[in-house]
């Protein structure tokens, strides 16, 4: 069951499901708990532990009776009723029927009529034998099911039907009551479909194994270094994938700051007027105490060029809340929205399509300069001494006011004025691009191309 159950989170995560190794660990205390002897108890434990949004409920639903409809196959014996002498007579007729089986037929009847489902080790062999190991990674549903065809046919299911009619006709000759044979006959029709059931889900099951495997064996592309514009809808999924890890990466570096803060380093000022009265000799040690955790406010262009960057920046933000004091959020393109709540409430996937959707995309209508106003009139108090101000954008303003007096405004207010953007500084300045005349306004620039240097540039600001 350990090594079923490892299988299939492998599964999910080949099927696009994100499943952490947190996540791994919770399921495996769970079943720890809750046992896996109960099937629907057992289906809900992991389906609670391992899946976090609604989108992957179907991906679950799809692949759970795959790993865990084959071990407890609706497959009954029908000989169980029969009286000794019925028993006897039927095995007597199977034995004038041996002689025209086929090994792997005579061993199909025999779990049909036994009420036996095949072993591991019996599906593993006519996998093997139907090529299920060759087969293609990205094979589909109906490509499983051809598999199992080919298992079926392994076993000689084309020629069991006319085998099966042999049967009823000896036990008819040897007197069998007719209501006993009809028994007999639906309860093997009965194991011949959760038997064709099985096969099925089996080979849809090693297909998945199959693919679990090959993306364990394919080398994850670098993506780091590549520019948010150039990646794939699967790519963008995989980098969601990587925020976690980076993010946590980048929360053990600030925790590790804010202990160094809390240690202080040397006040010398504070430290002579404290021992004045020892004639200047330092008996009392005074030390600086620096607030590590950074209070911000950021501005967010989610104009179309923009959205993929501000989406991973927002992923970020949303994993390191713990390690910020306070933090105002607003998001902008031809006009400035507080998205602070939407941040707050929602999960970050919730709360990303949310900002993005009142905040449609638009060519040609990023208006910066009336947006900084906007924040000037309605926003102003939230900037101070203490604040940061990020402004992620590419400075391009389609060529309207660019507002630079509101800008450095915010900028004798604030702590420090930090910028982001993803374009070359060779290409400040061209087009309708201001960002030549906000780089003297601006006390750090960065550029985040792409999630590494998105990365380093949150990594400095929360230093």
């Amino acid at each position: 069951m350990e090594e079923r159950i490892a299988r299939f989170i492998a599964a999910l995560r080949a099927a696009g499901v994100r499943v952490s190794i947190a996540e791994s660990q919770d399921a495996w205390q769970a079943i720890t708990y809750a046992g896996a002897s109960q099937h629907s108890v057992f289906r809900t434990t992991l389906r609670t532990t391992l899946i976090k949004d609604a989108r992957s409920f179907d991906t679950f639903d799809e692949l759970f009776p795959l790993y865990f409809g084959v071990d407890t196959p609706p497959m009954t014996d029908p000989q169980s009723e029969l009286t000794p002498e019925q028993q006897q007579q039927l095995q007597d007729a199977l034995q004038q029927l041996l002689q025209e089986m086929a090994a792997d037929l005579e061993r199909l009847l025999e779990w049909l009529l036994g009420g036996r489902r095949p072993s591991e080790a019996e599906l593993d062999q006519l996998a093997q034998q139907v090529g299920l190991d060759q087969a293609p990674p990205a094979a589909s549903s109906q490509q499983a099911q051809r598999y199992a065809r080919r298992m079926q046919q392994l076993l000689g299911w084309d020629q069991l039907q006319e085998l099966l009619e042999k049967l009823w006709e000896a036990l008819a000759r040897q007197g069998m009551s007719p209501d006993v044979i009809e028994q007999l006959k639906a309860e093997v029709a009965a194991n011949q479909a959760a038997l064709k059931e099985q096969l099925g889900d089996y080979a849809g099951m090693r297909l998945m194994d199959n693919r679990a495997e090959e993306a364990q064996r394919r080398p994850i592309p670098d993506l780091m270094q590549r520019p948010f514009e150039s990646l794939s809808t699967a790519e963008m999924d995989q980098m969601r994938e990587q925020i976690r890890r980076l993010a946590a990466r980048l929360r053990s570096r600030a925790a590790l700051r804010q202990k160094r803060g809390k240690n202080g380093k040397l006040d010398a000022k504070a430290t002579l007027r404290a021992n004045l009265r020892y004639g200047s000799v330092p008996f009392e040690i005074r030390m600086k105490q620096r607030r590590r955790k950074p209070k911000i406010v950021v501005v967010l262009d989610v104009s179309t060029s923009m959205r993929p960057v501000a989406e991973f920046f927002l992923r970020m933000l949303y994993q390191l809340q713990d390690q910020i004091q306070k933090t105002r959020s607003f998001a902008f393109n031809d006009h400035l929205e507080d998205v602070t709540s939407d941040l707050a409430t929602n999960d970050i996937d919730q709360a990303v399509q949310a900002i993005l959707y009142r905040l449609p995309p638009g060519y040609y209508s990023t208006d910066l300069g009336y947006c900084l106003c906007q924040f000037q009139d309605a926003y102003l108090d939230a900037v101070d001494r203490r604040t940061t101000l990020i402004i992620l954008g590419d400075g391009r303003n389609n060529y309207n006011d660019p507002a630079l007096e509101t800008l450095a405004l915010l900028g004798r207010r604030a702590r420090k004025v930090i910028w982001m953007n993803p374009e070359y500084p060779a290409q400040w300045g061209t087009g309708d691009s201001d960002m030549l005349l906000y780089q003297p306004l601006c006390d750090e620039i960065y550029q985040v191309r792409n999630l590494e240097q998105l990365t380093s540039a949150i990594d400095r600001m929360l230093g």
